[in-house]
């Protein structure tokens, strides 16, 4: 059973601000780089000199996520107090404090609380007090979705002190989405195929007001989405495609105003639940995580959802196209000519290049839809992991203003974005003898770039930006401030990007 954006009583705000009259099994305190500021001066005040004393001897230094418990502290009506870096003052931003937080969270939940206090420091801004109130509440949830005994346990109550009680609330409600994000990849791909997906599309669009339409294999035929029907033959789990519509332009207090013109901002997810590689089959190690090629279609609609919890006032559209990759005796075949929604015409030279295959015709219904700009999220290529590693998105854009909002919007939030070149030459390698266009370009080089030229055809014209998301939409490793698995990659940055009016 899902739990995103239910009415949360877990996460609290406390007017007091003192650190000795809070009760609780930990006091999360955050650290500066060699030197004590903001809330952390209080605390050692009401210690003694503790944290002073530890700076001095080197046993702190506030060094980025250093993450340093204090067991029955002199002073502390708390069991701990856990000291987090936060690295430098100067450096501080939105990302340094999520993680931070994230990181105090992510220890603390090895084992059951009751209760944890979390001490927001006086100086920062009200976007990084809800960054961190997120960052908390996603570092306690682990992967663990299918563990009989988990690894992490959320806290039965998460206590805010000197924090906004708005700021708290909005950071609840980004959690929510980012965890949505994290569990539905988490996902076995044996409970999340294309149409298990839209019923969670569904769930979270009623719990959020979001409007919906699920188009099945028969309206995807009379909408002529051919493309998505062929990605999609291999498998007795049949395609689909979710619209989710979002009218927050024109809010009045909580009244919904009609949409009087296009959205300010169309978002498009790649939601291929799982990806065998078709005929061009797979190596096992490389088809093991390939339950997160759907990344993309869980961001955008984490986003989409977070964006209508918060009530922005902004319009917005969101198309998913969600579909497993398999080898029945139906699948499509290279060679094969596939008439797109639009009219182009693909040859497959490879059915392992299947996401741009989908996203075609997302896209193409998306621009019926006439959005002021369309960004779109994808785990598309392996290319874009070894051009960036697994730590940056790529970028790809038509549109300068659009992809630097993108990239703005990615950096305010900590997450590391970076534009590779759309030059016109790179369109003669995805240029077919026999069709319109092929699936991939020429041999294996500039591949994720090919793949954002194939995408570029179906925007017609739209300001566009693609985000390949292959590397930092799943981590194989824990971090000091989330497990191992699925990230969120990209979800708190679209919810900025729509704050800043798409």
């Amino acid at each position: 059973m899902t739990n995103e954006f239910l009415p949360a009583g877990g996460i609290v705000c406390e007017p007091s601000t003192r650190p000795e009259a809070v009760e609780a099994d930990a006091l999360v305190v955050f650290l500066t780089e060699g030197s004590l500021s903001g809330s952390a001066v209080d605390v050692d005040a009401a210690t003694g000199g503790l944290l002073a004393r530890l700076l001095a001897s080197g046993d702190l230094s506030g060094r980025r996520n250093e993450c340093i418990p204090l067991l029955a502290v002199p002073g502390l009506r708390a069991s701990q107090l856990v000291v987090v870096g936060m690295g430098k003052r100067e450096s501080i931003d939105a990302g340094v404090v999520y993680r931070a937080a994230a990181t105090a969270a992510r220890h603390l939940a090895a084992k059951a609380r009751g209760r944890v206090a979390f001490l927001a420091d006086g100086g920062w801004t009200t976007k990084q007090v809800e960054q961190a109130v997120a960052g908390a509440a996603v570092g306690m949830v682990g992967q663990d979705l299918y563990r009989s005994e988990p690894k992490r346990i959320r806290f039965g109550t998460t206590i805010w002190l000197a924090a906004p009680v708005e700021a708290v609330e909005h950071g609840a409600i980004i959690a929510d989405g980012v965890n949505l994000a994290r569990r539905l990849v988490n996902m076995s791909p044996d409970h999340l195929y294309p149409q298990s997906f839209a019923d969670e599309c569904a769930t979270i669009a009623g719990r959020t007001g979001l409007d919906i339409e699920i188009w099945d294999e028969d309206r995807l035929a009379r909408e002529r989405c051919q493309a998505i029907l062929a990605v999609g033959r291999g498998s007795s789990r049949a395609p689909r495609l979710v619209m989710l519509r979002y009218r927050g332009a024109g809010r009045t207090g909580q009244a919904r105003q009609p949409a009087s013109e296009p959205p300010q901002l169309a978002l498009v997810g790649k939601g291929v639940t799982f990806d065998s590689g078709g005929l061009s089959l797979k190596p096992s190690e490389g088809m093991m995580t390939m339950k997160c090629d759907m990344s993309g279609a869980a961001a955008v609609l984490a986003a989409a959802a977070t964006i209508a919890a918060l009530r922005l006032p902004i319009d917005i559209v969101v198309g998913i196209g969600l579909v497993e990759n398999m080898t029945g005796p139906a699948a499509y075949k290279l060679g094969d000519v596939i008439t797109a929604r639009s009219g182009t015409t693909i040859e497959v030279h490879n059915t392992d290049a299947e996401g741009r295959v989908v996203l075609a015709d997302v896209l193409d219904v998306i621009r019926g839809e006439k959005p002021r700009r369309i960004v779109d999220l994808a785990t598309l290529t392996g290319a874009c992991v070894v051009a960036l590693g697994q730590d940056v998105a790529g970028l790809f854009a038509n549109d300068q203003p659009c992809c630097d909002a993108v990239a703005e919007a990615a950096r305010a939030m900590g997450e590391r974005v970076w534009q590779l070149p759309m030059d016109a030459e790179y369109d003669e390698q995805i240029t077919s003898e026999v069709a319109d266009i092929k699936n991939v370009g020429d041999g294996r080089w500039g591949g994720a770039i090919t793949a954002a030229k194939f995408l570029e055809r179906f925007v017609g014209g739209i300001p566009w930006t693609h985000v390949d998301i292959a590397g930092p939409a799943f981590s194989e490793k824990p971090r000091p401030w989330t497990d191992g698995g699925a990230t969120g990659s990209m979800v708190r940055p679209l919810v900025e990007l729509a704050r800043n009016g798409g």
